[in-house]
């Protein structure tokens, strides 16, 4: 028998597939001790999971016969994904079984907002009558501002038009026609701090987004701004929220997320009195709990009956067979597309890809799904391999694939160009042995291996560039792991990729900005 592990409360219907299937047997486990888990998951072949149980490194660990993780939902905040990959284990999530009550729940907080309905519904148990007290605005004609249009930023976007209200929005990665489909105004995030009544994001959590909504940007706002979180804790600065109600410049704020959860009841937005807030309840209604259990025990079926891998978040839908052969092409993909989106600073048109050599006789569906995934991760939380392609059409990418034979420089390389608010080429190959390289970037030919926190750097020929960069990094106590050098004779000018050990800080590229013959410095974490 096949063991499945469910440590969370899971919907009957899903248990029921489970159960249902020949050679299934299911486990339920609820509330486990991180030793008791430790200690379940022994001899446990799936584990299905919701947010209360954290997956470590220790317990994948101690998962010997662990071949798959269910989430039951969009969010693996609470896996360590990579501890899986590294073990062979595949992770699953739902991406699209609460879209809509996410985005519900997101109106919901905007509506008691502008309406005192929490305020108002205590106020009225505690036997007063306080009419004037709790007068709210209209949301008829006033503007929303929505960061972030993906599944749910559309839903809240295309809902908010329904009440009558001007809905504008701020997407680096959304193209003008796939906003014109939306009738939704793309503005620049400035623009949208400026001019909206009401403001709610809905991007991931990232190093990008981590006090998106912070003191620089309530600063910009309207006085009496109304702002609603209900995508991750941490893109609102809790800090800065807080005194920006206090001044008066935030009129309101809902949140159903917070940076440490469960919040102490003694939180000072939880108490303050222009603060509606939910304990992270975005998901949580029977529809959205019924349609991510059905998906994932029917995913972690299906993989575990048949092999077919649906929404992981950690490998591509191919076989067995083939994964050995295209593994490298992966790789290489994906970090040619993570360099892409991470030097991109503004929407995509259309990304082209070229297979080359070798790489053109495999299968090449895949590694351009991975292309897409690192080249849309940074924007979107749900990305993997499965739904990239999606993803990408919703965002207005046009997406061209070719194939040559030939290679000049390469026995196999990828040739990847991305146009829109900026063009570039990127081109990687991979070497004998299996390794990616990336060997051009735009007029610029090297040859580096794309590897963790790495410095991408464009600067004058002139003598002393090299050396004031060694001496910036090593008086931040920053080790150089690997330098790559380029030269373009026409133009006198260079361009070098600098593998660092540890992740520089702004003030370190801002140091080496103000170097007299550095053009531009630039952060890509290009991941293991």
């Amino acid at each position: 028998m096949t063991k499945v592990l469910v440590t969370d409360p899971l919907a009957p219907q899903g248990l029921e597939i489970l159960r249902a299937a020949k050679g299934i047997d299911v486990v339920e486990a609820p509330d486990l001790s991180p030793g008791a888990l430790l200690a379940a998951i022994a001899d446990a072949d799936a584990l299905i999971i919701r947010s209360g149980t954290k997956v470590t490194a220790d317990v994948i660990e101690a998962g010997k016969h662990l071949k798959v993780i269910g989430r039951a939902g969009i969010g693996v905040d609470n896996v360590d994904v990579a501890a899986a990959t590294a073990h062979g284990v595949v992770v699953m999530n739902t991406p699209g079984g609460n879209t809509v009550t996410t985005a519900e729940h997101a109106l919901a907080l905007l509506i008691s907002l502008a309406r005192h309905i929490p305020q108002a519904t205590a106020s009225m148990k505690a036997g007063k009558w306080e009419k004037k007290r709790f007068i709210g605005v209209e949301l008829f004609n006033r503007t929303l501002g929505v960061v972030g249009l993906g599944n749910i930023g559309r839903i809240v976007a295309q809902r908010a038009r329904g009440l009558g209200m001007k809905v504008i929005a701020h997407d680096p990665f959304l193209s003008q026609s796939a906003a014109d489909k939306l009738d939704v105004e793309l503005v620049s995030f400035e623009a949208l701090l400026e001019r909206a009544d009401a403001i709610t994001v809905h991007v991931p959590r990232t190093k990008d987004t981590i006090g998106l909504l912070g003191a620089a940007a309530f600063a910009k706002m309207k006085p009496g701004v109304l702002v609603v979180n209900a995508a991750r804790g941490g893109i609102v600065d809790e800090d800065a929220l807080l005194e920006a109600l206090e001044s008066g410049r935030v009129g309101g704020a809902g949140l159903d997320v917070f940076v440490d959860e469960p919040v102490p009841p003694d939180h000072p937005l939880v108490k303050h009195e222009r603060v509606v807030c939910t304990p992270h309840l975005g998901a949580a209604t029977e529809q959205a709990q019924l349609n991510v259990a059905i998906a994932i025990a029917e995913q972690v079926r299906d993989f575990l009956l048949h092999g077919v891998v649906h929404n992981a978040v950690n490998m591509p839908s191919i076989s067995k067979e083939l994964a050995a052969r295209i593994r490298p092409y992966l790789v290489l993909g994906e970090k040619l597309g993570r360099f892409h989106g991470q030097l991109c600073t503004g929407s995509i048109e259309s990304v082209e890809i070229e297979y080359s050599g070798d790489a053109a006789a495999l299968p090449t569906e895949p590694i351009t799904t991975a292309v897409l995934k690192g080249l849309l991760e940074s924007v979107c939380d749900e990305v993997n391999m499965v739904n990239a392609p999606v993803l990408a059409k919703e965002h207005g990418i046009h997406v061209v694939e070719s194939k040559t034979s030939r290679s000049a420089d390469f026995t196999s390389a990828i040739a990847t160009r991305v146009t829109g608010a900026e063009n570039r080429l990127i081109v990687g190959a991979v070497f004998h042995g299996g390794q990616p390289r990336i060997v051009r970037i735009d007029d610029f030919m090297l040859e580096a291996i794309p590897e963790g926190p790495t410095l991408f750097i464009r600067n004058r020929d002139h003598p002393g560039v090299v050396g004031g960069v060694g001496t910036v990094l090593g008086e931040e106590g920053i080790n150089i792991s690997r330098m790559q050098l380029a030269l373009h004779l026409e133009r006198a000018e260079a361009a070098m990729l600098v593998n660092v050990d540890q992740t520089p800080s702004d003030r370190v590229l801002r140091r080496l900005e103000d170097h007299p013959h550095i053009i531009s410095a630039r952060l890509v974490e290009l991941g293991s």
